[in-house]
């Protein structure tokens, strides 16, 4: 079993319940998450009443409207907001001042992105690039990226843990720990180079690990 491994607060709140926030959050559930979704329309909040762990109605450009809902409570917040750019700016900005600490937006163009990164949102997400089951998996963990290359089989890009660091890779007995293999490195200021068994990582590397999608997910979390 992985070793050093913190709490995880499950817990996110996901702002915005169309086509890539209700998909995030239905695979977030789906995977022992507790989803409070919100949505300015109380048709859209319906539907996902039953699905979700919670939802609720609320204009989220009000600040007052987000303390209600409890927004400051959250670690983690998605903004979903579709076409609505004022709005998407104005409610990354109102949870930014709140103080979550990982705010993931979704931009409907770069220059949306670049805005939205101006006004503090940690990971801005285009969704043309990155669907919302994609987000789940990183925004779960501590992944820096993440590829499914089939179901229940992944990619995922992290940083080195202590546990590996200072001896070659056959001494940490990663794969009989863990199940899962570390296959690249890459060294700050250096391009990936593919892993052997004699590869001693170092403080500050990122690594690429291929494994089950469990197994690779359970490795992230560790530090």
């Amino acid at each position: 079993m992985p070793q050093n491994r913190r709490p995880v607060d499950k817990r996110v709140l996901v702002i915005g319940l169309g086509r890539f926030g209700s998909s995030l959050a239905l695979e977030l559930v789906s995977r022992g998450w507790e989803v409070l979704g919100v949505d300015s329309s109380p048709r859209i909040v319906q539907t996902f009443a039953d699905a979700l762990t919670h939802t609720v109605i609320a204009d989220t450009t009000d600040e007052e409207a987000l303390r209600q809902i409890g927004a400051p409570e959250f670690d983690r917040a998605v903004v979903a907001i579709g076409s609505h750019l004022e709005e998407s700016i104005l409610t990354t900005s109102l949870l930014v001042d709140m103080g979550v600490s990982t705010i993931w937006a979704k931009a409907t163009s770069r220059r949306h992105g670049r805005i939205l990164e101006q006004v503090g949102a940690h990971h801005v997400v285009l969704p043309e690039h990155d669907m919302g089951e994609r987000v789940a998996h990183l925004l779960s963990g501590r992944m820096l990226d993440y590829v499914e290359l089939e179901e229940g089989f992944s990619l995922g890009k992290t940083k080195a843990p202590k546990e590996l660091i200072g001896k070659p890779l056959r001494e940490t007995r990663v794969r009989q720990k863990y199940g899962i293999t570390v296959v690249s490195v890459k060294r700050i200021n250096s391009p990936f180079t593919y892993a052997t068994e004699e590869t001693v990582l170092q403080k500050g590397d990122v690594i690429v690990v291929a494994g089950r999608t469990d197994d690779v997910e359970r490795f992230s979390e560790v530090t």
